[in-house]
């Protein structure tokens, strides 16, 4: 918690950081954390006339309700506001967020009025996302435009807007339900990860605290009231320190060199660091940025920043950032506090490596000079001949692979029967479609009919149905019934029946539930490789579109739900990497389990269509007249319009009965043999496969 709260001080220092985005686990605070914030923020000065929160020292030549006029000596009128914290709803629509067209006034006065938004409401304040994971893509993508400019611009129903809105984004959300798309990632200043005590002492105290509140609120708040004022006054005082902290070169330097060495993309981790470092120097009180506050802000600006991929888990090791500031050029020392340090000597040692104890030896340094240096200890050295060095390396790999296996063991519930298959480098999977357009909730895959997208038609509103009106449809609807319902003067008379609502086509997103044969007939390490290679690269497609996916094995007597479908595509990688083999191949409960996955995702979410993709040879070895019995559960499969994929992976070479082929035809399914076209075919089979 002592990360969050500085992470959202060091905001509210200085907003030009970009925000902070809260991740951790359920009822670990991040709501009451963020809302609470806006108890210490200092009130803003606004122009009491002005919708758009203007500075009264600056109002901004873009506003719709400018421009303000001077009404005295002090400039334009003022007022003292309380900071706002705005509350951006998951669900909300394109139209709240970004405002639209006053309706009520167009059809009744014929006057084209703006009515502003939550990203005007937002302007000079806080804009809290609460799940921001689960934010839908056209709202990430209207952030991501005003993060970026400052501005909103509104452009529909014949209104033409440019407004200022430049907020400090917070964001709280649960890494089991999926993460960020990385465009908006990266808009995020600072990240914290937060998670609760494990310590019964505090633990205790939590739920002491929680209860006194309960018990009595205004008597627990009066409580801390003289805190409370400490803290703003400080954060007020840091605020107008800010303009004259020096960020010297060197330390520019600094920063810049621990960016390089985390490997970050791009320039804005560096250009954040730079400015939380600042802050955290007003915050402390000083007026040159030390190690202290380049440490502080790396700490919080890197961790999101250093990912390779999607599935790299997010986080800043300790001890890599204590070596990367340890390896950086260091600020410049003051002399006055350092009279021997200096450029020629920075150390103030004989080497200018450290302080000299008089021995000829360097004070903090207990490392003999005859043994390796840290870092060096474990690697091979150089008088180690090459079976030497192969055999470490050939130790290294079966720990790390022990290691894997015995984890995900752990998590999936069932011990690792057999050998376990790594996966090659994934490529890119090409889009997985549904070609029959949907009516499925919004994403970025499949053809739909959704509630966000290009307008394509309208149709009659049933009963008070809620959705976006399609203004000129509306008109028309109405338009011929004026002189019967008396209309006289400007205006229309609009009447409930007369609503149109715009039908819009969009993209929908899919749950991918994979099925996989982990039997001991697929434990040959190139052929399963080769099936996780092709999956991992699936599920990367899945995540950039924000699909939900799903795992289903089978082995031995019984299928396993590995995971439920969910949002969260990185658990599915780290859970398919270790999937062990080994053991009958119960084809048939396997196919049953994938069914009953199916239907209760129906039933919780039954706008999302699926697809299922089976991973076997088709030899089914349980129980009697097995593969019989698994026939019959594809049919009750295809009975119920599921598309889905039968990827074969019985050897090529030797005898191939072609189970996997027959099964295909029982179920409607597009056969792929994987040993024929390799991993990369099984992208392309799901790709062109369309939905009955």
């Amino acid at each position: 918690m002592e990360d969050l709260q500085l992470a959202l001080i060091l905001a509210a220092v200085s907003p030009a950081i970009g925000g902070v985005l809260i991740r951790g686990e359920k009822g670990t605070a991040k709501s009451t954390a963020v809302r609470a914030l806006t108890e210490i923020l200092p009130a803003i000065e606004v122009i009491p006339s002005c919708r758009f929160s203007c500075d009264p020292n600056a109002p901004s030549p873009d506003c719709p309700d400018g421009p303000h006029e001077i009404t005295g000596e002090n400039g334009v009128e003022r007022s003292l506001r309380p900071a706002r914290l705005v509350e951006l709803p998951v669900g909300a629509t394109e139209d709240r967020v970004l405002g639209s067209l006053h309706l009520e006034r167009a059809l009744s006065e014929g006057v084209t009025a703006y009515e502003p938004g939550l990203l005007a409401a937002a302007h000079r304040g806080l804009l809290y996302v609460d799940e921001v994971n689960l934010l839908h893509d056209h709202l990430v993508d209207v952030l991501l435009d005003a993060a970026a400019m400052g501005r909103a611009t509104v452009e529909r129903d014949g209104i033409s807007v440019t407004h200022p809105a430049r907020f400090v984004l917070v964001g709280t959300m649960n890494p089991e339900e999926g993460e960020l798309r990385p465009q908006l990632l990266d808009r995020f200043g600072l990240t914290v990860d937060v998670v609760a005590s494990r310590d019964p002492a505090v633990r205790v105290e939590v739920m002491r605290a929680r209860l006194s509140y309960e018990a009595g609120p205004a008597a627990y708040v009066a409580k801390f009231a003289d805190a409370q004022r400490e803290l703003a006054e400080r954060i007020v005082k840091a605020q107008s320190l800010l303009p004259d902290v020096i960020l010297t070169d060197s330390a520019l330097r600094q920063i810049a060199e621990i960016c390089a060495s985390f490997d970050v993309d791009g320039m804005r981790a560096d250009l954040v660091t730079a400015r939380t470092a600042v802050a955290h120097a007003a915050w402390s009180g000083r007026t040159v940025v030390e190690v202290e506050d380049v440490r502080a802000a790396a700490k919080l600006a890197l961790p999101h920043r250093k990912r390779r991929n999607p599935f790299d888990a997010p986080g800043l090791d300790d001890e890599q950032l204590d070596q990367a500031i340890k390896d950086s050029t260091p600020p410049e020392p003051d002399p006055d506090d350092d009279p021997d340090g200096g450029p020629d000597n920075p150390g103030g040692g004989p080497d200018g490596g450290g302080p000299d104890n008089g021995d000829g030896e360097v004070e903090g340094d207990d490392t003999p000079p005859t043994e390796d240096a840290p870092g060096e200890q474990d690697a091979p050295r150089e008088q180690d001949g090459p079976g030497q060095q192969d055999a470490l390396r050939e130790q290294d790999a079966r720990g790390e692979q022990t290691d894997r296996g015995n984890t995900e063991s752990a998590v999936s519930g069932s011990a690792p029967t057999g050998q376990v298959a790594a996966s090659s480098e994934p490529y890119k999977a090409r889009l997985l479609s549904v070609q029959a357009p949907g009516a499925g909730v919004a994403g970025r895959r499949s053809r739909a009919i959704t509630e966000v997208g290009r307008v394509v038609g309208d149709r009659a509103r049933l009963g008070r149905e809620p959705g976006r009106p399609h203004l000129l449809a509306t008109i028309r609807a109405a338009a011929p019934h004026q002189h019967t319902r008396g209309r006289t003067g400007l205006g229309l008379t609009v009447r409930a029946n007369d609503i149109r609502l715009a039908v819009r086509e969009g993209r929908e997103g899919n749950l991918v539930l994979f099925c996989v044969d982990a039997s001991g007939s697929m434990g040959t390490k190139r052929r399963m490789g080769e099936v996780k290679t092709a999956i991992v690269s699936l599920l990367l497609d899945a995540y950039q579109r924000r699909d939900k996916v799903g795992l289903v094995t089978f082995a031995g007597a019984t299928a396993t739900v590995v995971l439920p479908p969910t949002g969260s595509v990185e658990t599915a990688v780290r859970r398919l990497e270790s999937l062990p083999t080994g053991g009958r191949t119960p084809l048939a409960e396997g196919l049953l389990q994938a069914a009953e996955v199916l239907r209760i995702a129906a039933i919780r979410d039954p706008r999302r269509r699926p697809l299922l993709v089976l991973v076997t040879d088709g030899r089914a070895t349980h129980g009697e007249s097995a593969f019989a019995k698994a026939k019959q559960a594809a049919g009750w499969l295809a009975m119920q319009g599921i598309a889905s994929v039968v990827v074969d992976c019985e050897p090529r070479r030797g005898v191939r009965l072609g189970l996997a082929a027959e099964l295909a035809d029982v179920l409607g399914a597009e056969y792929l043999d994987l040993g024929e076209v390799a991993a990369g075919n099984l992208v392309r089979a799901v790709t062109t496969r369309s939905a009955a």
